[in-house]
This record gives C-alpha cells, structure tokens and sequence, in this order.
C-alpha cells in the first residue's frame, strides 16, 4: 500500500520504519515548524530502528507539503499527542478524497471526531473512513540522525474502532496488515476510555515534580518514579476511568491488566507492576513540566473524561484534584481552556444510549 504517516516524533517514525520494512510505500508529512525533524530522514534516505526493532527502511517521501505527502495514499496514520490532531487534520483539508483510510494512533481522546470536525469531514461521511486506536503499539523515543529506539512493540491488547463504527471493518484489514491481532472494539468510547496515558503519566508525573526540576528528568520515569503511593494515586484515577466506562456499559481492562496482557508489564499491580515492567526499562523522565505527560494527558484526555463523567453523572473527585493540582504545577488552567470536550466534539445533547452506540 502507499502510506502517508502524518507526525515525525518517537511514534511516527517508528510507525513508518515498520510499515516500510514490510514492504510499504511510506511517505512521512510534518508541519514546516518541524521540519527539523525531517531533515536528518530526508538526508539519510529513511529511518534506522534499534531496541526490539533493529534495521534500516527507505522512504519514498519525506516532505512537509501535504499535497506531495497525501498523493496517491491509501492509507493516512496521524500520529502525534492530542494536541496535533485537529492542526494535521486542519492540513489535509481539500487533500482527502474517497477510499482512504484515516487512522488516528492513538485516540487519546475521541481523536477521530476531533480529526473529521478539523478536516471539514461530516461526522457520518463514511467516503474517507476515519478511524482511531486505543493506543500506540509502540514504547519509543526518536534520537538523533534519522533513528528510532523501539523500547516495546506489541500486536495484542491493541484495539481499533471507526466512527462510524459501520466502517470498522474496513479500518480493521488496513492495521491488520502489520498488526494482525488488532482487536475490534465496541465504538470509538471503548478505544478512549481505554487509553491508560492519562491514568499513568501525570500521577508519576506530579508526584515527581521536584526531582523533574531539579535533575532536568535525569531519572528513569517508571523504575524509580513509581513507588507504592504513586501507584495508589493511578489506582484511584484508574478506579474513576472505569467507572465511566460502566456508565456507558463499555467494558476496559484496568490499565495493569492491559499492561500484562501487552507485554509491557510482568505483574497486574500499580506499583512493581511498573516499576519492573521489562517493556517500560530505560525510559527517562521527561525534561521539564511542560511536557505532554501534562498538556496532553491532562489538559486533553483527563479534561474529556471528566466532562464525560459529568454527562453521565460519574464523580470523578481524584482526577479533578488531578486537573486543579496540573494545571497549578503547569501554570496553565487546564479546565478553562477546555481543549477538548463534550460540546466541542459535537456530543453534548446525546443521551447515554446514543453515546453507547456511537
């Protein structure tokens, strides 16, 4: 097939090396304001994966022109936080035509309708299937000279579903190309609620606020940021997520559950679980607080969630405190900005029912 992988971070390179080592025709798209990015792709010709993955992939296209990017493409991964979703999608305006696949990896926040809203799609258009993924299936942080390190990469616990979700199907025979045991989930709320980000990045993330500033995140995030209290707090975050998913009769895994059943983690526990998992070792903190483990995880994905809960009147007591607490820590009013909500995606007048449908 001929690919266009639309975000050149740790997850869209390692997306498009996979893809392009199967044998895929990969064009890689990022905006001109990181065109760094694709500068040292471009001059080397491709990606250069190490970790679980190891090897080098040629691209066709490396280009920061959506037109060149988006020719001729079957299939259009958007990969990136949350917040990059409605910009990208903003790019493909006027470029999308019937028959492509779109696939929002991950969703974080029911990112297909985020993305069809940005890309002047109606959102029962089903000409471009526009899909999203629970989560990314891949631990991995782009380095330097056109290289990717792969700390994990799994094919199960990965679930896909298109909004319509009449149009899953169709989604489902794109990623089953090189993730074969792609799982069919219930509609676009079950692969949402699953995304266990914002249940594990800011709890480790505000409990290791000081040592984050002090050391610059000269430490590993998960092997000595996640103790027995840390692993409390993402319990008691997890706990709320999944009562939202009851809410909505969506039946998730608790994130350590996931976690096993992914590969990444040995144990079903919110401490050691983490702080052993064999899939999370030698992954640093993240450099400062103004990092997306807070303006994503919280300012999009906690913030819909609770806006959600709302809806379904579902108290969500820890992950508010979350919020208030995030957005003190981060200096920015996570709750005001409402990046991401209800309204926004055109949800707020459905009842719980035609949620459950979606």
């Amino acid at each position: 097939m001929k690919i266009a992988v639309m975000g050149a971070g740790g997850g869209g390179l390692a997306l498009a090396y996979e893809w392009a080592s199967q044998g895929h025709e990969v064009a890689l798209y990022a905006q001109e304001a990181h065109e760094d990015h694709l500068v040292p792709v471009r001059e080397r010709g491709g990606i250069q994966a190490e970790g679980v993955l190891e090897g080098y992939a040629a691209l066709e296209t490396v280009t920061t022109n959506i037109a060149e990017a988006l020719d001729g493409a079957e299939a259009v991964f958007v990969v990136g936080p949350a917040y990059a979703t409605e910009p990208l999608g903003r790019d493909t305006r006027g470029h999308l035509h019937p028959g492509m696949t779109v696939v929002v990896c991950p969703s974080s926040s029911v990112g297909s309708l985020a993305f069809k809203r940005a890309a002047g799609l109606d959102l029962h258009d089903e000409s471009v299937v526009v899909g999203e993924t629970s989560t990314l299936p891949y631990a991995a942080r782009a380095s330097m000279n056109a290289s990717v390190r792969i700390f994990h990469r799994f094919d199960v616990g990965f679930s896909a579903a298109a909004a319509p979700r009449s149009s899953t199907p169709r989604l489902l025979e794109v990623l089953r190309q090189v993730y074969p045991n792609t799982d069919e989930a219930a509609g676009i709320f079950q692969t949402t609620l699953q995304n266990g980000n914002p249940v594990i990045h800011p709890a480790v993330t505000l409990l290791n606020a000081a040592l984050i500033e002090r050391t610059g995140g000269d430490f590993m995030f998960y092997e000595e940021g996640v103790t027995e209290s840390v692993g409390r707090l993402m319990e008691a975050v997890d706990a709320e997520r999944l009562a939202v998913a009851g809410a909505l009769g969506v039946k998730i895994f608790t994130e350590p559950e996931l976690g096993v059943r992914q590969g990444y983690m040995n144990e079903s526990n919110y401490s050691t679980g983490y702080s052993t998992a064999p899939g999370f070792r030698g992954i640093k903190a993240q450099p400062e607080l103004q990092h997306r483990y807070l303006t994503e995880d919280v300012g999009y994905s906690l913030v819909f969630l609770t806006d959600l809960a709302k809806h379904l009147s579902v108290p969500t007591p820890t992950i508010d405190a979350i919020i208030r607490i995030a957005s003190i820590v981060a200096d920015v009013d996570f709750v005001t900005e409402q990046a991401r909500t209800m309204d926004k995606m055109g949800l707020s007048g459905m009842t719980r029912e035609q949620l459950a449908a979606y």
